[in-house]
């Protein structure tokens, strides 16, 4: 028997095998609000598109996974009869009916559509005030709440948007909070979040730069949090911020305040590198990369033993992490959401391809420094660096003699202050690798004062 390949069209699936499924598929599935979501399910080929129809009903559930095993199985697998293939389905719809009966004894959404038109608006304004009652009674356990893979169920502070593009043959969807002033200043700041921070996480900064007169746009970059997790992407942070620039262009951006913080600090060096023109200044907020851990022998670790050390992800493994290093050592009530958040992620259907992102993404974050080019920057800098940070990717796993002597951010700042050409540098002498929501006054009182400073005429 010949095996045939499927053939491709227009969209990530093939137009023969893209009809068939959706043919039965309709056949089956009773609703049509649930048909449209389980047709962009089909034809796209990523599972998180699934989730609006396998949460209407078993039957509905059963039949959608029941046709995904089917036409998704190898060729030699379907030369046993249909049982196989059906037995599959079942385990897996039983699996999901068993997270769902789960989610509604603990009163927790079971959906969340991801937007899909083009810059487009979405509603939900409550932010962590109305997450905080999710990661009540949480604490010092892994109960929680469940969110779906881009973070279905976790409500931002701002409106969402959604920005649709293709990238590396992909269609993908990035996340957006695009919050305009009452009284603008003609600026904008566009904050870029941490690896283990959100758009979201930014909800105290966006509040005081929006009141402050700027224009606040802060992303999900691919990856992360409420944008697109692909299952197979080549990340590099030169393609982030191309990503990024192209998320400004649509929204009539032509310059800005770039602001970044830890992964999100190595992600705007590389915008300001690539944009120059385009970036007014330049804030880093205890970004990561302020060394070359690989240069300090800290050892490579593939991306499937990142990925085997993703999939532990737990509520304490968080807690514990950020209260040592992003907190220096305390620890507040406000900071649990922002655990729940992450560990959330985890506790879903999606937990894989979570899991799986985050790993490609260390590997980006190791392998791409960015700290031997900081002398080509151009543009004012302003360094915003809490003294007891003493993050460094990989340092677990690293000896102890090259433990010692990595994450020490009161050298690393006043290095990296000295190696770019027009920095300024704010030291926090009793904060950590968190500073803007450690003590928001002291942070945004030292953020703005730096920003008001740069003319922009430059």
């Amino acid at each position: 028997m010949r095996a045939t390949r499927r053939t491709r069209c227009a969209g990530p699936r093939g137009p023969r095998c893209c009809a068939r499924r959706c043919a039965l598929a309709q056949a089956i599935v009773e609703s049509s609000a649930t048909w449209a979501a389980c047709r962009r399910f089909f034809c796209s080929g990523f599972p998180t598109r699934a989730r609006p129809c396998l949460s209407r009903s078993f039957t509905a559930r059963f039949s959608v996974l029941f046709l995904f095993f089917l036409d998704t199985m190898p060729i030699s697998f379907r030369r046993f009869p249909l049982p196989a293939a059906l037995s599959v389905a079942v385990l897996c719809a039983a699996s999901f009916a068993v997270h769902d009966a789960s989610a509604v004894s603990a009163g927790l959404p079971q959906t969340d559509t991801p937007v899909a038109s083009a810059v487009a608006p979405a509603s939900g304004t409550s932010g962590a005030a109305g997450n905080a009652a999710s990661a009540a009674g949480a604490a010092g356990d892994n109960a929680g709440p469940a969110y779906g893979p881009e973070l279905q169920g976790f409500t931002y502070p701002a409106p969402v948007g959604q920005y649709t593009f293709t990238s590396q043959g992909i269609a993908l969807h990035m996340a957006y909070m695009d919050v305009k002033p009452a009284h603008a200043n003609g600026r904008t700041a566009v904050l870029l979040h941490g690896k283990n921070f959100c758009a979201a996480t930014w909800e105290g900064t966006i509040a005081r730069l929006s009141e402050a007169g700027y224009r606040v746009i802060a992303p999900d970059q691919i990856g992360f949090c409420k944008s697109s997790k692909p299952e197979h992407y080549q990340y590099s942070f030169q393609q982030l911020a191309r990503n990024t620039h192209a998320l400004l262009e649509s929204l009539g951006v032509k310059d800005a305040t770039i602001i970044g913080h830890s992964t999100g600090g190595m992600l705007a060096v590389r915008y300001a590198l690539m944009y120059p023109r385009e970036t007014q200044q330049l804030v880093l907020v205890n970004p990561i990369g302020l060394e070359d851990w690989k240069a300090k022998g800290v050892p490579s670790l593939s991306v499937d033993d990142w990925y085997q050390r993703e999939l532990k992800t737990s509520a304490d493994g968080i807690r514990r992490y950020e209260q040592s290093t992003y907190y220096a050592g305390q620890w507040r009530a406000d900071y649990e959401p922002w655990v729940q958040m992450l560990a959330g992620m985890y506790r879903g259907p999606g937990k894989q391809i979570v899991a799986w992102n985050s790993a490609l993404l260390y590997d980006m974050i190791y392998t791409q420094p960015v700290v031997y080019e900081f002398g080509q920057l151009s543009m004012p800098t302003l360094l915003l660096i809490g003294q007891k940070d003493t993050t460094a990717i990989g340092k677990d796993a690293a000896p102890p003699e090259v433990r010692a002597k990595i994450g020490h951010y009161p050298e690393l700042g006043k290095a990296a202050a000295q190696a770019i050409p027009h920095a300024t540098l704010v030291e926090f002498a009793d904060l950590g690798h968190a500073p803007q929501m450690q003590d928001p006054a002291a942070f945004h009182k030292a953020l703005l004062d730096g920003m008001a400073a740069v003319q922009i005429g430059r």
